[in-house]
């Protein structure tokens, strides 16, 4: 193939010898890494083939992410499903067993959340919110140093996501989700919200211990 001249969303490419590329790197034109503003913190949107048998994507690739700055040892895959109105957060590890993350959806739509809790970030107290879904079939990569929690936008929500370090009970931490403070607004009606004991129950941001911090 010749060289050409691709439009995208995102902007144009071009002089590319598309069919010269290796497999990971046509690929990585095509699924692309959207920056929200908080450092590490990235939206990840896979190019999608469908026809009339369904539909095709990868939803990792490891090379992808590698030449895009994005390398991890994912070591564990954790997988919930919820019903709707289902708030589950704000969830974090603390020290050497903090986690990246990497976020999406099986089936239906959440509101994703997370509040950046590393000291030195310029985002440090921020909060982020984005909406993922099956049907977008979007992911978000959450570095270490966030607390993250989800609401649950449809009837029901199966939620998969990745992490690079284990579950270590004795390094758990959390925020309490409806922190004045934060101001987030999790697109369910208070009456319809439903919370675990344990979450109702974790400090607010200004009574946070220090060492949950990063």
């Amino acid at each position: 193939f010749s060289s050409r001249r691709r439009h995208t969303r995102y902007g144009t490419v071009t002089g590319v010898q598309t069919c010269a590329l290796p497999i990971y790197q046509r690929l990585y034109l095509i699924m692309p890494f959207i920056e929200t503003g908080f450092p590490g913190l990235v939206i990840f949107e896979p190019k999608v083939f469908g026809d009339d048998r369904g539909y095709f994507f990868e939803s990792y690739n490891h090379q992808v992410f590698v030449d895009a700055g994005h390398e991890y040892s994912w070591v564990q895959d954790n997988q919930s499903s919820s019903v709707y109105g289902v708030i589950r957060g704000l969830h974090f590890q603390k020290g050497d067993k903090a986690q990246t993350k990497l976020v999406r959806v099986l089936n239906g739509a959440i509101l994703d959340v997370v509040v950046d809790l590393r000291k030195d970030s310029p985002t440090f107290k921020q909060v982020f919110v984005i909406e993922l879904t099956s049907e977008k079939k979007n992911a978000l990569l959450v570095p270490k140093g966030f607390a993250h929690g989800f609401s649950v936008l449809s009837e029901m929500a199966e939620v998969l996501y990745k992490c690079d370090a284990l579950y270590h009970k004795e390094s758990e931490g959390g925020l309490l989700y409806n922190d004045p403070a934060l101001q987030i607004d999790w697109k369910v009606p208070l009456e319809k919200v439903i919370v675990s004991d344990k979450d109702k129950v974790h400090p607010v941001l200004a009574d946070l211990p220090v060492d949950c911090f990063f």
